[in-house]
């Protein structure tokens, strides 16, 4: 079966990094699209960084650019997301997500079960 596990979230201080993990099974993860979404308590899921499926495409939200850096390794089914000088804003819960679009527009995603991030004194 498909899964998608995050680790590496934690309790860290401002100015602070941290590095997240997703570790992808039961796919063909070579295939997909990957993508970084947070959500923080009361606030819409939002995307924060997406890689294409061989790595040679990059995206990242503004309020990340500079800070956050997001990589994959197809040879390992994984993903991840370091993040430096962290915010308070940056407080949310991370999310793994896996992403194929079809020709006919149709979209298959599969989500992970999110790791905690807390930016905090």
């Amino acid at each position: 079966q498909v899964q998608l596990v995050e680790s590496g979230g934690g309790l860290v201080q401002p100015g602070g990094s941290l590095r997240l993990s997703c570790a992808a099974s039961g796919f063909t993860f070579s295939m997909y699209a990957m993508n970084w979404y947070r959500q923080a308590p009361g606030k819409e899921r939002e995307l924060v960084a997406s890689v294409s499926s061989a790595g040679g495409n990059l995206y990242y939200r503004d309020s990340v650019k500079g800070r956050f850096t997001i990589s994959r390794d197809n040879a390992k089914n994984t993903m991840w997301l370091q993040m430096n000088s962290l915010k308070p804003e940056d407080t949310a819960v991370y999310y793994c997500n896996a992403a194929q679009i079809f020709l006919s527009s149709s979209r298959r995603d599969y989500w992970g079960q999110g790791t905690q991030v807390t930016v905090s004194s």
